[in-house]
């Protein structure tokens, strides 16, 4: 069985601003995990979006530019959503939207169903409490 995990904004911010409190963490559990299982990191073009705002507006343009020379180097892959996922985006904004489940969340809950994988790498305590189809619990890497 092949180890893919899908990852949330939030590690991602912190793997690449070493000023971030959960730098470390995250540097050794993503190692571990590609190390370890030899797992596969997917994430989508909002999560990107999200993470090169944040640290281009917050850290600094080099730390976006590393992050995207990361992924150039298959640090991580993409999965594509298409227009048939937007009916899927809106129920789930519909049924998350006590916590609100964001358009980015929604987007990486999506491509963990289609990959058929319950695991992500998030700092967001909103994994915990959403469900993929079938009922499924998220298993979040990060704990």
């Amino acid at each position: 069985m092949e180890n893919i995990a899908v990852i949330d904004a939030g590690p991602l911010i912190a793997l690449f601003d070493k000023s971030d409190t959960y730098h470390q963490k995250v540097k050794h559990r993503l190692e571990e995990y590609r190390k370890d299982v030899h797992g596969r990191l997917i994430t989508t073009w909002p999560i990107i979006t999200e993470v090169t705002y944040i640290l281009e507006a917050h850290v600094h343009l080099e730390a976006q530019l590393d992050f995207l020379k990361w992924i150039i180097l298959g640090g991580l892959e993409m999965f594509d959503l298409t227009r048939e996922h937007l009916s899927r985006i809106i129920e789930l904004q519909k049924k998350y939207s006590s916590l609100p489940m964001d358009f980015a969340d929604a987007t990486l809950l999506i491509g963990a169903e289609a990959l058929d994988t319950t695991k992500v790498f998030s700092l967001d305590k909103d994994f915990s409490i959403y469900r993929m189809l079938g009922k499924r619990h998220m298993e979040n890497l990060m704990k």
